[in-house]
């Protein structure tokens, strides 16, 4: 009896040394998990340690670059997109070409548009220098931009040499070429020897050219005398003045006139100078041509050509050209 008591009991110590051993292994299995949970725990607080400053980091950016692009507007100057570039007194044959050139002048390289109290100045040396088109050139400053405004010289003829173009002014001043479909604007031909064509700007003497401008200066006077509805002078294409005071043949007529169609005009000797020749007074020339002139409503009435010089005839008379 007292051996089986003691099985029984050794079994029973068996049995219960069981949950024993399964709470020191789970004490151990803790004891393991215990470091590696608080590593997790260590790099999670890094990690959010990280993201935090991340996010302040951003958020001090975007307010960093908030305040500098307030100092940046409020230090900066004005760009010239802002600055308002006024063209005061502009005539009405100036076309758009040419107003964008006067305002690109202005601009120059954009650190002459500050607005300043010495900003007029540089943008008006800027306009003097590139461009001749407008004379006595003036530049104010306003609160918002600049007004200019100037003398504009309007071309009257065109002179080809080679293959350069260019305009002269009422005052033999050479201009550069823009395209002026809407000028009457008349070609002068016959000029010999042109080696040397001046700057821009700059007064071009010659004679020659001098008598053929003084032409078309009357003419453009007749016009808006006589016929400002229908000026006489967009019929005119070109003036020659090859035989200018007879060097080719003094027997010739020294300037001769061609309409459009390339009927001759003769007119003969340069204005003032009709007396030594004895030919129509310059009055009698132009009267003579405008009567044509509004008699027929064309110079390309079927006239071969249109006798100006010679004092006995009062009326030029269209003459068949076949």
């Amino acid at each position: 009896m007292a051996a089986r008591r003691k099985r029984k009991k050794s079994r029973t110590e068996r049995i219960s040394f069981k949950p024993r051993t399964s709470k020191r292994k789970n004490k151990r299995q803790v004891g393991r998990l215990g470091p590696s949970l608080i590593r997790i725990l260590k790099i999670l607080a890094v990690a959010c340690v990280f993201v935090c400053a991340a996010a302040c980091i951003v958020v001090g950016i975007v307010v960093g670059f908030s305040f500098l692009e307030k100092y940046v507007k409020e230090t900066t100057p004005v760009s010239d997109e802002t600055v308002r570039l006024e063209l005061a007194d502009v005539p009405a044959w100036v076309n758009d070409q040419l107003k964008q050139k006067v305002l690109a002048a202005a601009r120059g390289d954009g650190d002459d548009l500050r607005l300043d109290e010495n900003a007029a100045g540089p943008v008006q040396q800027n306009i003097a220098r590139e461009v001749v088109w407008l004379d006595e050139v003036t530049v104010q400053r306003t609160h918002d931009g600049f007004h200019i405004e100037g003398r504009w010289r309007r071309p009257v003829g065109l002179v080809k040499s080679g293959l350069r173009r260019f305009y002269v002014d009422a005052e033999q001043v050479v201009l550069d070429f823009v395209e002026m479909p809407h000028l009457p604007i008349v070609k002068i031909t016959g000029l010999p020897l042109i080696i040397k064509i001046p700057p821009l700007g700059e007064v071009w003497v010659r004679d020659d050219l001098a008598a053929a401008i003084e032409i078309i200066k009357r003419l453009e006077q007749m016009d808006k005398l006589v016929t400002p509805d229908k000026p006489l002078l967009y019929e005119i294409d070109r003036v020659d003045v090859s035989n200018f005071n007879g060097r080719e043949n003094t027997q010739h007529p020294h300037i001769v006139m061609y309409a459009k169609d390339n009927t001759q005009i003769i007119w003969g000797a340069e204005v003032g100078k009709w007396q030594r020749h004895l030919e129509s007074t310059d009055e009698q020339k132009l009267a003579k041509l405008y009567g044509y002139y509004k008699e027929y409503g064309t110079l390309s009435g079927g006239a071969k050509y249109i006798n100006l010089r010679d004092p006995q005839d009062n009326i030029p008379l269209p003459i068949d050209k076949y």
